[in-house]
């Protein structure tokens, strides 16, 4: 069985049962509901303890249980650029605001990234009386560049340099 076979059957289950993706969490627990979202959707792996959760909440196999718990290829299934019209509004917001995140991160931390991979992520609905809002709040650990063959007093980091 290939990965997105196991997505489709996961989302299967999920509509035939009526479940949200809160309860789904709930039941599997441990990690984010964003992370264990990802994984039912085949771009994040669960811990061996929380695939066997997961395979018996949706009634799968050892071997899609093995396989919840895979490293997947992450990324694929999403054009770019993305056609659905919600992922879009994230790809134009990097794309927007990107070069002006980029700045200052740089401003602050120096010559660097932001991870993607030591990352925490929250997602909260916020009361609006024009409409309620979506927050989303992420914080990912600043990696520095490392400047390859530094030597004598040239930093070998790209640390902000005061």
């Amino acid at each position: 069985m290939k990965r997105e076979q196991l997505t489709e059957k996961i989302l299967d289950i999920k509509r035939e049962k009526g479940w949200t993706w809160k309860q789904i969490c709930e039941k599997i627990g441990g990690f984010s509901e964003t992370l264990i979202v990802g994984a039912c959707l085949g771009q994040m792996k669960l811990t061996k303890p929380q695939a066997a959760k997961a395979a018996e909440l949706f009634g799968l196999s050892k071997s899609e249980e093995k396989l919840l718990n895979e490293i997947p290829y992450r990324g694929t299934g999403t054009p770019m650029p993305p056609a659905d019209p919600l992922i879009y509004r994230f790809y134009e917001m990097v794309m927007v605001n990107g070069p002006a995140w980029k700045a200052l991160i740089e401003e602050e931390f120096g010559d660097g990234i932001m991870s993607a991979i030591d990352f925490d992520f929250l997602m909260e609905r916020v009361a609006h009386p024009k409409g309620d809002r979506v927050k989303f709040t992420m914080s990912g650990k600043f990696l520095p560049y490392k400047y390859y063959g530094a030597s004598g007093n040239i930093p070998e980091y790209g640390y902000k340099e005061e």
